[in-house]
Parts: C-alpha cells; sequence; structure tokens
C-alpha cells in the first residue's frame, strides 16, 4: 500500500505508464516520456495487464491507447472501472490517445474525469503541454484533496463551493468534487442543490445524475426515475446513467425493468467488470440464470486477479457448478477462493464465502454433514448485526441443496422465517431472497417472497393507532416489531415516527434510545449485487484511501 503524496512528485522523480498495443507507437511514447524526464516508464500491451498494474503501483502518469485490436475492451472503459472503483490516485494524470476527437469522445472524457484526449499523431511537446497542464489543475485543487485525506470533509466541502461560487480556475470539477462529499456524507438537499445549481450554470450530463443520485439517496426513486429518463432520451450511451437508473427501478421493485437497464449497461461497456458482476448476480438470481451464469463467467475470467473482482461470483459459479454435477469445476471454484482468501488484507469475508463453497464441494462428494454443520453455524449468526443479505441467500442456498439431496436441514422453516422478516425490507430483496432458495421446498419460496408484504402490513397496522390520536402506541409496537425481526425498515419507521409527534409521547426520549440502538446496529444495507466495494456510478473519483464519512441518522442506501 502507498502512501498518496501532499503533492504531484517533480517529472524527474515521477513513474508512468504508457498502455498500447502497437509496438512501434509504444516505443516512440516511452521514448518521448524519457526525453520529457519522467524518471520510470514502464510499459505494457494488454488491458488486463495494465489492469493489473495500476492496481498494484501508483503511476504519476498513465498514456492510454482508446482502441486495442487484440481485446474487447478499450482504454475508456479501463478507465471507467479504475475510476468506478477508486484505484485512481487524485495525482495520476490518465491522457488517452485516439485517432479522432469528435465531440462525443471529447464530452466522454469529461464524463469520466480524464484529463485529456490526444490525437494521434502528436509530438513530443504537445503530449508535454498536456501532462504539465493536467498536472497545474491538481495543483490548484490541492487544498481541497489536502482537507479530504485530513477527512475534514466540512472543510474540504466549503472550498468546492467557494471555488464555484467565485467561479475561479476548475469551478466546475471543484463542484463535482464538492456535491459528491455532500452526498457520501448525508447532506442530501445540499448536494441537490449544487447539482442543480451547476445545471443552472452549465448543463452537464453529471450533474444531471447527481440529481437523480440525490433523489435516490432521499427516498424519491420514482422522481430519480424519471430524471434519468429524461437524461438517457439526450444521451442514450451515457453508461452510468443506466446503472443508477437499475437502482432506482430495484428499489421501486420494478425488477424484470432493472435486468434490462443492467443489460444495456453491460452491452455499452462489456469489458466492464463490475457491470458484468452486478448484471450477472441480478441475473442469477432474479432472471436467467443462464445468462447470469455467462455474465459471471466472463467477469471471472477477465477479472479474477483485479481488485475490481467481487469474490461472491465464485459461490455463485459454484453453486451452479453443483447443480451441473461439474466436480472440476467445483474444485477449481474452492481452489480460487482459497487463492484470494490467502492474499486478501482483510481475509474475513473470502473465508466466510470459501467455508460456504467448501460445504458445497463436500455436498457433491457425498459428505453433507459438512454442508450441514455450515448451515447450523450460519443458523447460528442470524441475529448477529454483521449477518448480511449476501450471507442470508448464501445460507439459502445451503439449505436448498442439502434438501434437493435428501439431508434436510435442521429448524428450515423458522430460519427461513426468521430470514424473511429480517431482510424483507423491499419488495425486490425479497423477490432474491427467494431466487436464492429456489429449489429448495416450495414453501420457503412463498415463506421468503412474502417477507416484504407482511413487514408492510406490521407497519400499516401499527400506524393505524397514530390515527386514532395514540402515536405512542404506534411507536411501542413498531419498536416491539422491530426487536423480534430485526428488519431496519421497522425501525426505522418508529425513528421517523418519534420524530415526527416528540411533543406527544411522553417518554419518547426513552424510546428514542432504544430504537436508535437497534436503528444503528440493524440499518437497511445495499446488498452488494456484484459490487467489490462501496461505489457509485455518476461520482467523481475520491483519493485513494477516502472514507466517506458516517452518516448518523441515514439509511444506508438500497441498491439492491
Amino acid at each position: 500500500m502507498f502512501i498518496q503524496p501532499a503533492a504531484p512528485l517533480p517529472l524527474h522523480e515521477a513513474s508512468a505508464l504508457v498502455i498500447e498495443g502497437n509496438p512501434q507507437s509504444r516505443s516512440i511514447l516511452v521514448a518521448q516520456l524519457r526525453e520529457l524526464g519522467l524518471g520510470q516508464v514502464v510499459q505494457c500491451s494488454r488491458l488486463h495487464d495494465a489492469r493489473r498494474r495500476l492496481e498494484a503501483a501508483r503511476f504519476d502518469v498513465v498514456v492510454c491507447e482508446q482502441e486495442f485490436d487484440r481485446d474487447s475492451g478499450s482504454g475508456q472503459e479501463l478507465l471507467d472501472d479504475l475510476r468506478r472503483n477508486q484505484v485512481l490516485p487524485f495525482y495520476t494524470v490518465f491522457i488517452m490517445l485516439t485517432a479522432e476527437a469528435t465531440y462525443s469522445k471529447v464530452a466522454e472524457a469529461a464524463e469520466s474525469a480524464l484529463d485529456a484526449y490526444l490525437l494521434k499523431p502528436h509530438t513530443a511537446a504537445r503530449l508535454h503541454e498536456r501532462i504539465l497542464q493536467a498536472r497545474q489543475r491538481k495543483r490548484a485543487l490541492q487544498d481541497i484533496f489536502t482537507a479530504i485525506d485530513r477527512q475534514d470533509f466540512d472543510t474540504a466541502s466549503q472550498l468546492c463551493l467557494q471555488r464555484f461560487e467565485s467561479r475561479q480556475p476548475y469551478w466546475l470539477y471543484a463542484a463535482r468534487i464538492g456535491a459528491e462529499l455532500m452526498l457520501r456524507s448525508g447532506e442530501i438537499d445540499d448536494a441537490r442543490q449544487l447539482y442543480e445549481a451547476v445545471i443552472e450554470a452549465k448543463t452537464l450530463p453529471w450533474a444531471r445524475l447527481g440529481v437523480a443520485r440525490a433523489q435516490i439517496e432521499g427516498g424519491q426513486p420514482a422522481r430519480a426515475l424519471s430524471t434519468l429518463q429524461s437524461l438517457i432520451s439526450d444521451d442514450d450511451g451515457y453508461a452510468d446513467a443506466y446503472d443508477v437508473m437499475g437502482r432506482a427501478q430495484f428499489e421501486l421493485g420494478q425488477l424484470e425493468n432493472a435486468l434490462s437497464t443492467f443489460e444495456m449497461a453491460t452491452r455499452l461497456t462489456p469489458s466492464s467488470i463490475t457491470r458484468l458482476l452486478k448484471h450477472g448476480t441480478l441475473a442469477f438470481y432474479a432472471g436467467d440464470r443462464g445468462v447470469g451464469l455467462e455474465k459471471l463467467d466472463r467477469a471471472t475470467r477477465a477479472g479474477l486477479d483485479s481488485k475490481l473482482f467481487d469474490p461472491q461470483a465464485l459461490v455463485l459459479l459454484a453453486f451452479a457448478r453443483l447443480d451441473n454435477n461439474d466436480h472440476r469445476g467445483l474444485l477449481s471454484c474452492v481452489e480460487h477462493m482459497t487463492r484470494l482468501r490467502d492474499r486478501a488484507f482483510e481475509p474475513e469475508r473470502p473465508q466466510a464465502l470459501l467455508e460456504v463453497v467448501t460445504a458445497l464441494n463436500a455436498l457433491h462428494n457425498k459428505q453433507p454433514q459438512v454442508a450441514v454443520d455450515t448451515v447450523k453455524r450460519l443458523s447460528a449468526m442470524i441475529t448477529d448485526p454483521a449477518f448480511d443479505f449476501e450471507a442470508a441467500c448464501n445460507l439459502l442456498g445451503l439449505m436448498a441443496r442439502l434438501h434437493k439431496a435428501g439431508s434436510p436441514p435442521p429448524d428450515a422453516e423458522t430460519v427461513v422465517e426468521a430470514l424473511a422478516l429480517r431482510f424483507g425490507t423491499g419488495r425486490s430483496l425479497s423477490e432474491l431472497l427467494a431466487g436464492a432458495a429456489r429449489g429448495g421446498h416450495e414453501a420457503w419460496t412463498a415463506i421468503l417472497r412474502d417477507g416484504h408484504a407482511r413487514i408492510l402490513k406490521m407497519t400499516e397496522d401499527a400506524m393505524r393507532m397514530t390515527l386514532k390520536g395514540d402515536p405512542r402506541a404506534t411507536a411501542v409496537q413498531l419498536l416491539a416489531d422491530g426487536t423480534r425481526t430485526l428488519n431496519g425498515k421497522l425501525l426505522e419507521s418508529a425513528h421517523q415516527l418519534l420524530a415526527r409527534y416528540r411533543d406527544r409521547i411522553p417518554d419518547a426520549d426513552e424510546l428514542q434510545v432504544q430504537v436508535d440502538d437497534l436503528r444503528e446496529r440493524y440499518r437497511v444495507r445495499p446488498p452488494r449485487l456484484g459490487e467489490s466495494r462501496e461505489v457509485e456510478s455518476g461520482g467523481v473519483a475520491m483519493p485513494a484511501g477516502f472514507k466517506a464519512p458516517n452518516r448518523p441518522g441515514l439509511l444506508d442506501p438500497a441498491t439492491g
């Protein structure tokens, strides 16, 4: 792990990476960069190799070809994946080489925070000029990113606002950073207002997308969907807009529409590992499992050694290998997961996933007791705050395979009931749980699919007492149901009701303490949906190592 420098290094101390498939062009670029005085110049010819190098080491300058004859992807898709997953440090200058610089390509560059396009053929002087211009912008914004490195987000946001309002150099980029900080810090209204101010000053797709993201964060997915439909009608090639639209559709319970939208994003960027994983994961649980497996297979072949890869994909592939009686495929999943666990900086999650894959392999080898023991261990953790939606789906998948193998898991209906109520925070999530249990007992699927409706009925029954003039009874009932089910939506409803009727509830403070304790531990968490970390389509990349501040009093966005 490298330490982010306080400012761009002098050129003679800087390192560069050249990504170019043509050997002659690559040689010329390397020579030009060395003539400019860069201290170290590394080169590679394939996008896959470039991704691995950029994840493993820090480069001050990256010069990348846009089109590659031997690769299915492009330089733009590589940058898109790196940006969305915050792999590139802020001070890295990324320059794209292209044979054409049309308006659409320049606009695409602006959306992806690319530093410059360089039209071929180019001169060493032109390359030098572009590098210096990009480094100048990064120096101008140094105070903002220094504040972010200190985790002083209020100061960073204010510096961004000052630059935007006074129209200092790079004011639009500063506005984008400031709005991103506000959105991640839970200042939803402030972020939305800043995005709207940018639109008023100069209509830009990323600002319109930012408004949609703020609407989703603010619990208005239907309004976000309208914003996104308008944006896509104007720019139907904006892949990030499809990512966010799929998220809005998911929250509205429109699973089929979300799948179609994610498919469009994958079609636009066929080499994006994160989009393949997201599309594949959702299709595996809620759509065409064959399509899901094809996407997950492609993502695994292309990105197994990448930091962008989510190891949960190997678990889903292992389920499929068992279903297809594919012994070699199962062993491959075990070997890959073991390797990911061994090299992980934080091995706890890979270890948990490895135990699931190992249990599936044991089940294939007629050793059901290993799977039974894993199910028992996971079932005992259901009330643990760290037990998440991913673990719930894996537990249900294991139980379904045990049932199919003639080894019914212990206390199955009790476990299914608990999972249905804890994680039934939305119709889409209930459908995914039912998809995870596919192949098990039919009664389980019905219980899981009905989870969200039952939680909704509990909320409505409790709210009737408020309509009759007794908000305290509602708060007590929501707290009791939330304590019993550990459902984040019920606890959030109790929190909101106490805030609204505090003056009419004598012991509101005492109830608030109980609600907030549970709400903090069991708040609604977004399922990963194939993403290796928390990422935001349409967001601007923060410096490497950036950690979003806690958002007290705000539910995490339910993107799944």
